[in-house]
């Protein structure tokens, strides 16, 4: 069953006094493209996050947003004089217009980035903090698989009827296709029958015989027809492959579009021209759907 690239899951665990909360947001990419927000005394365990999403996708945007709470009254986080100090002296030196007072909010100051740092993790305890991250992105990336999965299977439905569309239409041009020759010669035939009508001439059947075979040559059909039936063919066995296929259909809408366009340049018939637009309008949308196919 396909996946497609879009979804959400989410994880979470309660372990030595934290309380961890982990969620990944994926949508659609040509790669695997995976973007960290983690807190600033957590991020050593980005790389050990990585090798865990890289070990069960394979492609999407992926953002991973990592929550760590405190459940301990361990009181407030670590002050950074320097750096307060640092935004003091620089509003100190602004300069305020006249008759205009302004007073320093230390609460304010201390929301600022950087002057209230947590407590750094200590290298003793890294290794047991990291097997819980593991852990916890694991299960995280299990939901959201599962919930990419889901969204493939209608992706799939949608991809289905698609290609039921394009295959009853190439079955109409098929079906006109042997016309086209015959209409050509029965218009040929008449046109040089008016032209001679009168006189003393008669009409060579090898020469309109030779006409027609060339005619019929320049619009035969029968090839792209085959090779789009065979693309519309791999595609369904491609829907039912438990593997990455995003990149493979993107290639066959590809193929599939080239055959039409093909088709197009050939055919001098208004019914085959007509379907032949309907036919590239519904590979576009399909197009469209598997962009979103892992």
């Amino acid at each position: 069953m396909i996946q497609s690239m879009t979804g959400y899951g989410m994880a979470e665990h309660v372990e030595d006094g934290y309380a961890f909360t982990a969620e990944l947001r994926s949508v659609n990419h040509r790669y695997l493209k995976l973007t960290y927000k983690l807190p600033e005394a957590w991020q050593f365990a980005e790389r050990d996050i990585e090798a865990v999403l890289r070990g069960q996708l394979n492609r999407g945007s992926v953002t991973c947003v990592l929550r760590v709470r405190s459940q301990a009254d361990d009181g407030p986080g670590r002050l950074n004089a320097a750096v307060l100090q640092q935004y003091v002296q620089q509003l100190l030196a602004v300069t305020v217009p006249e008759g205009v007072q302004a007073t320093i909010d230390l609460a304010s100051l201390a929301a600022l980035p950087g002057v209230t740092q947590a407590e750094d993790i200590e290298a003793s305890q890294r290794d047991h903090k990291i097997a819980i991250l593991r852990e916890l992105f694991v299960r995280a990336t299990g939901a959201l698989s599962a919930m990419r999965l889901q969204e493939g299977a209608a992706l799939k439905e949608a991809l289905d009827g698609f290609c039921r569309d394009v295959r009853d239409r190439i079955s109409i041009v098929a079906e006109r296709a042997p016309c086209v020759v015959d209409e050509y010669h029965a218009r040929l035939q008449t046109r040089v029958e008016q032209l001679l009508a009168g006189g003393k001439f008669e009409l060579q059947a090898e020469g309109l015989a030779r006409e027609v075979a060339i005619y019929a040559e320049r619009c035969d059909i029968g090839e792209e027809l085959t090779r789009l039936d065979s693309h519309l063919d791999q595609f369904a066995g491609l829907c039912k492959k438990k593997e990455p296929v995003g990149r493979t259909m993107d290639f066959l809408t590809q193929e599939l579009l080239r055959e039409a366009n093909t088709i197009a340049s050939k055919s001098n018939d208004a019914i085959i021209s007509r379907t032949i637009i309907e036919v590239k309008g519904l590979i576009d949308r399909l197009k469209e759907q598997v962009q979103n196919v892992e």
